[in-house]
């Protein structure tokens, strides 16, 4: 490539990686459910990303470097994403940079937000302040409701700053199982790989996958995002689906701004099944008397309802129940785990 400019450069690695991968986004199993409310793509653009993988080139990957191999693996992760009402954004660490602000997931609009990431950058100093990306990050992390999955694509080098791993720690000690990890590895060295794999360890919803396997392997790059961010629920006929959970500030029944789109969502899948009823089902967590939080799980559901009916679904194909704080979903004992409990789910189910 001697004597092409660097956009030239770029765009003839991303056709080569394109052209190996050829992938798109399988037809969507008839019924995917969300295991996250949003996710975070995070991406390593620190000076150790600019070395050759293992220090050679990977020619069947048409990689020059990690951060190009890194970033060709963002753009694979968005192609299978499923439109499931998700929230999404695009970071980078070393240094921290928003390329995309947290919005209604948007397949395009993601694509847009990772074409700028430069592959190739003046190094950040030679060093590598990978701790200190995820320390910036919980500004990010703190305004976000519901459960946050964070994919990282990193070779886990650090030598500077804060420790990955301890600020990791940190991170889900504060947000407990609304934080999910998912690390796509491009480590070429036992500290990387390690650091890697301790993070994506932390969080039981943590997900693990080597950046090269992700890249040659279909059936990896689907394994990794089922692990992180979706179920598949069998399309059986007779079976209450489960759809999203939308959820509740303390002691509140009023629905929040960023959950609408999740709503619309819901009203648009029942409109589209007119045998299909929906089902709404309040919780609260355990502050209070079981007698107060029956009563507000009970006016939780009533207004999503509300919402539902408001937008032309039909009432009487609406049922609504409240479980007060009898079925938790998260531990009771921490602030996050009662933001999870404080929730409405939203099913569907045949109708009789």
């Amino acid at each position: 490539m001697k004597g092409l400019g660097l956009k030239t450069k770029a765009a003839l690695v991303a056709m080569l990686i394109m052209a190996m991968l050829g992938t798109a986004l399988p037809a969507l199993a008839a019924k995917l459910v969300p295991k996250v409310d949003n996710f975070i793509l995070f991406l390593d653009h620190s000076s150790s990303m600019k070395f050759f993988y293992k220090g050679v080139r990977i020619f069947d990957l048409g990689g020059q470097s990690k951060i190009v191999l890194a970033k060709s693996a963002m753009v694979e992760f968005n192609k299978l994403v499923p439109p499931l009402g998700y929230k999404s954004g695009v970071y980078t660490f070393a240094p921290f940079k928003q390329y995309g602000a947290m919005a209604p997931y948007n397949p395009e609009a993601v694509n847009r937000a990772i074409d700028p990431i430069s592959i190739d950058y003046e190094t950040y100093g030679r060093l590598t302040p990978m701790g200190n990306g995820l320390q910036q990050l919980d500004q990010v992390l703190g305004g976000l409701s519901g459960r946050t999955a964070v994919v990282i694509f990193s070779d886990g080098d650090s030598n500077l700053g804060m420790d990955p791993v301890a600020e990791a720690k940190i991170l889900q000690a504060k947000y407990g199982d609304r934080l999910c990890f998912m690390v796509v590895s491009f480590a070429d060295n036992e500290n990387g790989a390690m650091v890697n794999k301790q993070i994506a360890a932390l969080s039981r919803c943590g997900c693990f996958v080597l950046g090269e396997d992700f890249l040659r392997n279909q059936a990896a790059r689907l394994a990794f995002l089922k692990c992180g961010l979706y179920e598949e629920m069998a399309d059986m006929a007779g079976e209450t689906v489960v759809f999203r959970s939308i959820y509740f500030d303390f002691d509140k029944s009023n629905i929040k701004p960023e959950f609408i789109p999740v709503l619309d969502e819901g009203v648009a899948m029942s409109k589209s099944k007119p045998n299909t009823g929906v089902l709404l089902e309040g919780h609260t967590d355990s502050v209070g008397t079981e007698s107060y939080n029956q009563a507000l799980s009970v006016r939780r559901a009533n207004s999503v309802k509300a919402y539902f009916v408001k937008k032309g679904v039909d009432a009487n194909s609406i049922t609504t129940v409240g479980y007060g704080k009898d079925r938790p979903r998260a531990d009771n004992k921490t602030a996050e785990g009662r933001k999870l409990n404080r929730r409405v789910e939203i099913k569907f189910q045949p109708m009789n």
